[in-house]
Protein backbone atom coordinates (compact mmCIF):
# COMPACT_ATOMS: atom_id res chain seq x y z
CA UNK A 1 0.00 0.00 0.00
CA UNK A 2 1.63 3.48 -0.74
CA UNK A 3 0.85 6.42 1.88
CA UNK A 4 -0.04 9.11 1.18
CA UNK A 5 1.16 12.41 2.18
CA UNK A 6 -2.14 13.07 3.97
CA UNK A 7 -2.05 9.37 5.38
CA UNK A 8 2.04 10.43 6.55
CA UNK A 9 0.89 13.40 8.44
CA UNK A 10 -2.11 11.93 9.88
CA UNK A 11 0.25 8.91 11.22
CA UNK A 12 2.20 11.50 12.67
CA UNK A 13 0.02 13.24 14.51
CA UNK A 14 -1.26 10.17 16.14
CA UNK A 15 1.94 9.02 17.11
CA UNK A 16 2.34 12.53 18.72
CA UNK A 17 -1.31 11.54 20.38
CA UNK A 18 -0.18 8.16 21.91
CA UNK A 19 2.98 10.20 23.22
CA UNK A 20 1.32 13.32 24.60
CA UNK A 21 -1.41 11.06 26.20
CA UNK A 22 1.45 8.22 27.30
CA UNK A 23 3.51 11.87 29.29
CA UNK A 24 0.37 12.87 30.71
CA UNK A 25 -0.38 9.36 32.16
CA UNK A 26 3.58 9.55 33.38
CA UNK A 27 3.28 12.74 35.35
CA UNK A 28 -0.34 11.60 36.45
CA UNK A 29 -1.77 14.99 34.96
CA UNK A 30 -5.75 14.29 35.06
CA UNK A 31 -6.85 16.85 32.80
CA UNK A 32 -4.09 15.87 30.31
CA UNK A 33 -4.91 12.43 30.20
CA UNK A 34 -8.67 12.84 29.63
CA UNK A 35 -8.26 15.63 27.22
CA UNK A 36 -7.29 12.74 24.59
CA UNK A 37 -10.26 11.58 24.55
CA UNK A 38 -13.42 12.27 22.60
CA UNK A 39 -16.52 12.93 24.60
CA UNK A 40 -18.29 9.56 23.46
CA UNK A 41 -15.56 7.69 24.11
CA UNK A 42 -15.90 3.72 25.07
CA UNK A 43 -13.25 2.42 27.30
CA UNK A 44 -12.73 -1.18 27.94
CA UNK A 45 -9.77 -1.19 30.91
CA UNK A 46 -8.19 -4.20 32.43
CA UNK A 47 -9.99 -3.84 35.60
CA UNK A 48 -13.94 -3.29 36.18
CA UNK A 49 -16.19 -2.31 34.91
CA UNK A 50 -16.35 -3.66 31.57
CA UNK A 51 -17.21 -0.78 29.72
CA UNK A 52 -16.93 2.89 30.70
CA UNK A 53 -18.85 5.29 28.51
CA UNK A 54 -18.13 9.00 28.11
CA UNK A 55 -15.78 11.15 29.19
CA UNK A 56 -16.92 11.68 32.80
CA UNK A 57 -16.79 8.02 33.35
CA UNK A 58 -12.96 7.82 31.62
CA UNK A 59 -11.74 11.14 34.29
CA UNK A 60 -13.94 8.77 37.17
CA UNK A 61 -11.60 6.12 35.99
CA UNK A 62 -8.77 7.30 36.03
CA UNK A 63 -8.80 9.64 39.22
CA UNK A 64 -9.73 6.41 41.00
CA UNK A 65 -6.64 4.74 39.17
CA UNK A 66 -3.76 7.62 39.33
CA UNK A 67 -2.87 7.11 43.34
CA UNK A 68 -1.92 3.71 42.77
CA UNK A 69 0.08 3.61 39.89
CA UNK A 70 3.52 3.50 40.83
CA UNK A 71 5.70 6.53 40.10
CA UNK A 72 7.26 5.76 36.47
CA UNK A 73 9.55 7.97 34.42
CA UNK A 74 8.23 6.50 30.98
CA UNK A 75 6.13 3.75 29.41
CA UNK A 76 8.47 2.03 26.35
CA UNK A 77 6.48 1.06 23.62
CA UNK A 78 7.10 -1.46 21.15
CA UNK A 79 4.89 -2.66 18.06
CA UNK A 80 3.22 0.45 17.19
CA UNK A 81 0.68 -0.33 14.24
CA UNK A 82 -1.57 2.31 12.69
CA UNK A 83 -4.12 2.14 9.93
CA UNK A 84 -5.27 5.58 8.87
CA UNK A 85 -8.21 6.04 6.44
CA UNK A 86 -9.44 9.49 6.18
CA UNK A 87 -10.93 10.95 9.14
CA UNK A 88 -10.23 7.30 11.55
CA UNK A 89 -7.41 5.10 12.90
CA UNK A 90 -6.92 2.20 14.56
CA UNK A 91 -3.72 1.78 16.57
CA UNK A 92 -2.43 -0.69 18.55
CA UNK A 93 0.94 -1.67 20.42
CA UNK A 94 2.55 -3.06 23.33
CA UNK A 95 3.72 -1.14 26.32
CA UNK A 96 4.91 -1.22 29.73
CA UNK A 97 6.26 0.91 32.61
CA UNK A 98 9.98 1.93 33.08
CA UNK A 99 11.84 3.69 35.80
CA UNK A 100 10.68 0.91 38.18
CA UNK A 101 12.83 -1.30 40.31
CA UNK A 102 12.80 -4.20 38.03
CA UNK A 103 11.66 -6.52 40.64
CA UNK A 104 8.18 -4.51 40.53
CA UNK A 105 5.44 -6.36 39.57
CA UNK A 106 4.40 -3.44 36.98
CA UNK A 107 7.64 -3.50 35.34
CA UNK A 108 7.78 -7.26 34.64
CA UNK A 109 3.97 -7.02 33.02
CA UNK A 110 3.08 -5.78 29.73
CA UNK A 111 0.03 -3.90 28.62
CA UNK A 112 -1.91 -4.30 25.15
CA UNK A 113 -3.20 -1.40 24.24
CA UNK A 114 -5.64 -0.76 21.07
CA UNK A 115 -7.09 2.52 20.40
CA UNK A 116 -9.91 3.92 17.64
CA UNK A 117 -9.03 7.23 16.77
CA UNK A 118 -10.68 10.11 14.91
CA UNK A 119 -10.13 13.12 13.82
CA UNK A 120 -12.92 16.21 14.50
CA UNK A 121 -11.95 19.49 13.71
CA UNK A 122 -8.36 18.72 12.70
CA UNK A 123 -7.61 17.30 15.85
CA UNK A 124 -7.01 13.63 16.98
CA UNK A 125 -8.56 12.34 19.86
CA UNK A 126 -9.43 8.59 21.06
CA UNK A 127 -13.08 7.47 20.72
CA UNK A 128 -12.57 4.17 21.75
CA UNK A 129 -9.55 2.13 24.16
CA UNK A 130 -9.20 -1.35 24.95
CA UNK A 131 -6.25 -2.34 27.75
CA UNK A 132 -6.06 -5.50 28.48
CA UNK A 133 -3.19 -7.88 30.46
CA UNK A 134 -1.90 -11.35 28.73
CA UNK A 135 -1.58 -14.16 31.05
CA UNK A 136 -0.23 -17.28 30.82
CA UNK A 137 -3.23 -20.24 30.76
CA UNK A 138 -0.86 -22.61 32.75
CA UNK A 139 0.24 -20.84 35.26
CA UNK A 140 -2.64 -18.09 35.80
CA UNK A 141 -0.20 -15.08 35.93
CA UNK A 142 0.84 -11.95 33.57
CA UNK A 143 2.83 -12.20 30.69
CA UNK A 144 5.71 -10.60 31.45
CA UNK A 145 7.15 -10.59 27.51
CA UNK A 146 5.98 -8.56 24.88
Amino acid sequence: MIMTSAQTRAEAQIRQLIDDHTRAICAKNLDQIVAHYAPNVVVFDMKPPLALRGLEDCRRMWETSLPYMPTISGMEQQAVNIIVDSDLALVHWVSRFVGLEPEHPAAQMWLRITAGCQRHEGVWQIVHEHVSVPFDPNGGAGCSQA
